[in-house]
């Protein structure tokens, strides 16, 4: 088991903005191995970033070296001051946060809410009780009349992460209103 898991997400994620481009295929990873060697030496392999990026199935535990390469890529002396850091870091943790929002418990079936987000969604809800709620007008986005969902909350400036919507009898894939924002408007009605 591999107790680095969540900060070696985390670090490849960052490689990748610092290169500029994700890593997907195999020239990808050949191109990054050479600018790699351009840069820093030692460096990591093609097979080896494959690997640690899960591009190939492989269940070796990623070297202490290889993630230390990597995290100097990325401005930090290893691996273990990488790992400090998202520690100490107020990005990454977790926190209370102050905003607008409309808690589904609170609301008595019959009760209408509005949301929005960018660009120019608006959606109409009537609130059916049991967190339930149903799709009454919409402009400008994929829900559809006569849609259902469930939630508990709503968030302004938080995006509404729904887990299925209920369209014509059938569950839908996950759907996320206001992915880049968030809400931006919020109302009882």
């Amino acid at each position: 088991m591999n107790i680095y898991k969540p900060e070696i997400t985390e670090l490849l994620l960052l490689v990748e903005k610092e290169y500029g481009k994700p890593l997907r295929t195999t020239t990808d990873f050949d191109e990054f191995s050479l600018h790699l060697k351009k840069i820093l030496l030692p460096s990591p392999s093609t097979s080896t970033l494959k690997r640690l990026w899960g591009y190939v199935n492989d269940l070796h535990k990623p070297r202490i070296q290889t993630l230390d390469i990597l995290a100097r890529f990325i401005g930090f002396s290893c691996f273990s001051i990488f790992c400090d850091y998202l520690k100490s870091s107020t990005a990454y943790n977790s926190s209370f946060f102050s905003t607008s929002q409309i808690i589904s418990k609170e609301l008595s079936p019959g009760e209408q809410i509005e949301i929005g987000w960018s660009p120019n969604r608006y959606i109409r809800l009537l609130y059916q009780g049991n967190c339930m709620f149903e799709v009454k007008e919409v402009k400008q986005s994929k829900l559809k009349e006569g849609d259902c969902f469930e939630t508990t909350s709503f968030l302004k400036g938080q995006p509404l992460y729904l887990s299925y919507i209920l369209r014509d009898g059938m569950r839908t894939p996950p759907f996320i209103a206001g992915r880049n924002g968030g809400l931006t408007l919020l109302n009882r009605i």
